[in-house]
């Protein structure tokens, strides 16, 4: 009998699950030792997946918030800063000055706006996977600011026909539009929907706090492209 791909991929995925230790933390599908031996800032600094992330804690001052004691860190990737600088803040100057050529640059924003926007992302207390569940509770980052986060299934069904039954779950970290929404939200118009991003790494643990990586599909500040 030919294994499919989904077959392997599942059969890989449980051999995973099955080999790795509790205090593991979660990098997509796969588990790795949690501990690191150095700050949250310095854990970043090891990887060029934050190289534009460490430029905007330098431009807007907060390297020692994220160093804190008992600090939670939400990184959000290179990725989601390119987001929200290309189809973000790019597409409203284009829209503003009516000139459909003009590029914007990572140096051009402004950096004292968006101090409390990198703050959206820190928390003052230790979140980890150990102490969340599917109801979720609401935490008040350092931007003043309360975010949802929740542990819970992955609610796509890829690897439900790979054949597992039990299925990863991730965290969630939510900016909650007016009043939280149901898990079955199709019913509210898109535009007053809560903004919900998934965590592809979790709980590495720093020699200060916590550090989660959102993933990469995430828009820094959570912003949408203006239309």
């Amino acid at each position: 009998m030919k294994l499919t791909i989904k077959m392997l991929m599942a059969a890989l995925l449980i051999a995973s699950f099955v080999s790795c230790k509790k205090d593991d933390y979660f990098i997509g599908g796969s588990l790795h030792n949690p501990q690191f031996n150095g700050t949250t800032y310095e854990y970043l600094k090891t990887n060029p997946l934050f190289d534009t992330l460490l430029l905007l804690i330098d431009k807007t001052g907060l390297k020692d918030e994220v160093n804190a004691a008992n600090t939670t860190f939400f990184a959000p990737t290179d990725y989601a800063i390119k987001k929200y600088v290309k189809e973000v803040v790019q597409e409203r100057k284009r829209l503003e000055t009516g000139d459909e050529n003009l590029i914007f640059e990572f140096g051009e924003l402004d950096f004292a706006q968006l101090k409390d926007s990198l703050r959206a992302y820190i928390f003052g207390e230790k979140i980890e996977r150990s102490g969340l569940n599917n109801i979720g509770k609401y935490y008040t980052a350092k931007d003043g600011e309360q975010r949802h986060i929740t542990l819970w299934d992955d609610p796509t069904s890829d690897y439900v026909s790979g054949g597992l039954t039990n299925l990863p779950k991730y965290i969630y970290l939510t900016k909650v539009i007016g009043t939280l929404d149901p898990e079955e939200n199709r019913s509210i118009p898109e535009a007053q929907r809560d903004l919900r991003m998934r965590v592809q790494t979790s709980g590495i643990l720093t020699t200060n706090g916590v550090l989660h990586v959102l993933t990469n599909g995430h828009t820094f500040t959570f912003a949408t492209a203006p239309k």
